[in-house]
């Protein structure tokens, strides 16, 4: 009975919009502080940068870099940005804490440091909101113990087996419990940051920043198991990430950066980009000192035009959205390598039904 009653609480939470708990103003905060934190070791750059821009977009919140630790912060792909500030910092800051957390994966997910900072930036109010697998980092600091989240579709049986504590859920683009909000795999980064900018501002900000990325819907409607490789579905799809890798070797490819750069279209070219196994994606810049992007998060240029490592081949700026991104990669490098990097990327998208 319990069960049942569970389900349909859980239902009527995803009926419509606005599923994320309405922003609760703080005392001496005129608007909500957001700490974006990244690891200087790995970060996923799709789940860091598409918060970080969607937030910044809308203009509602004071949004910041944060570095777990060190100088910069390390993307998957090998981008490396400037933090705002690192933990310490933050603290010393903001001693009352965020409004928001935002928790990428990172492949130091049980770095101790951090998830202490998690648990008492959680102590003082703040909501915690995890991308993809950064639900891995905020479950082992035990904060989603005894609630319900979600994550990524391919870890979903280690998260049942490892962290028993939580109701983990399938089938869901986001799911809140109490302060504690977690999203699906990587593209879910952005229905639920549209989903926070409407908690924070209301819905016809949400609306606005949707329509110049493109997006109409942001709600917690999903179907995870399409994405997975099963015989009689996505399997050939699912056996170019064997293919791309055992008979193509990377190339170096440049992505070129220049002052205001969009954080979001780096984002997705770099991340897709990788993700087909035969480039290895460079920034190339004018010269190599930090470069400010549309909303001042400083990025490291990993090439100068025209020095003698800089790549030969130049991938095109620009593109804004997944959707654009992998229509060029399926004309350079095929339909199915396309497919399956959207499948990676938990995109319901592409192809175009």
């Amino acid at each position: 009975m319990r069960t049942l009653i569970a389900l349909l609480l859980f239902a009527l939470s995803c009926a419509q919009a606005g599923e994320l708990p309405t922003y609760q103003p703080r005392p001496g905060h005129e608007r909500p502080i957001i700490a974006v934190i990244g690891d200087s070791v790995s970060t996923e750059i799709t789940d860091f940068l598409i918060p970080y821009g969607v937030l910044q977009r809308a203009d509602a919140a004071q949004v910041l870099a944060v570095a777990v630790e060190g100088a910069s912060i390390a993307m998957n792909t090998g981008v490396r940005v400037l933090p705002d500030l690192d933990m310490a910092a933050f603290d010393q800051r903001y001693p009352e804490g965020a409004d928001y957390v935002i928790v990428p994966a990172m492949r130091r997910a049980q770095y101790e440091p951090m998830l202490a900072w998690l648990k008492a930036q959680a102590a003082k109010g703040a909501s915690v909101v995890s991308i993809c697998d950064g639900a891995l980092v905020v479950a082992n600091s035990g904060l989603l113990d005894g609630r319900r989240g979600t994550a990524h579709w391919a870890t979903h049986d280690h998260r049942v087996e490892k962290y028993r504590a939580t109701e983990w859920l399938s089938n869901v683009r986001f799911v809140a419990d109490g302060k504690m909000i977690s999203s699906a795999g990587i593209s879910a980064a952005l229905p639920v940051s549209l989903a926070l900018v409407e908690a924070i501002a209301g819905q016809p900000k949400a609306a606005a920043v949707g329509a110049s990325l493109g997006v109409s819907d942001w709600s917690s409607k999903h179907d995870s198991g399409s994405y997975a490789p099963k015989f009689g579905r996505n399997l050939n799809v699912w056996l170019t990430h064997f293919t791309d890798q055992w008979f193509h070797s990377p190339r170096a490819v440049g992505l070129p950066v220049s002052a205001g750069f969009d954080e979001i279209a780096l984002a997705y070219t770099s991340d897709a980009y990788t993700r087909t196994h035969r480039n290895r994606v460079l920034t190339v810049a004018a010269d190599n000192a930090p470069l400010a992007s549309r909303h001042g998060l400083k990025l490291l240029p990993d090439r100068v035009v025209g020095g003698s490592e800089t790549p030969a081949a130049m991938l095109p700026a620009g593109d804004s959205t997944l959707h654009q991104v992998l229509a060029r990669i399926a004309a350079e490098f095929g339909e199915r390598t396309a497919h399956r990097i959207a499948l990676e990327f938990e995109y319901p998208g592409y192809p175009a039904q």
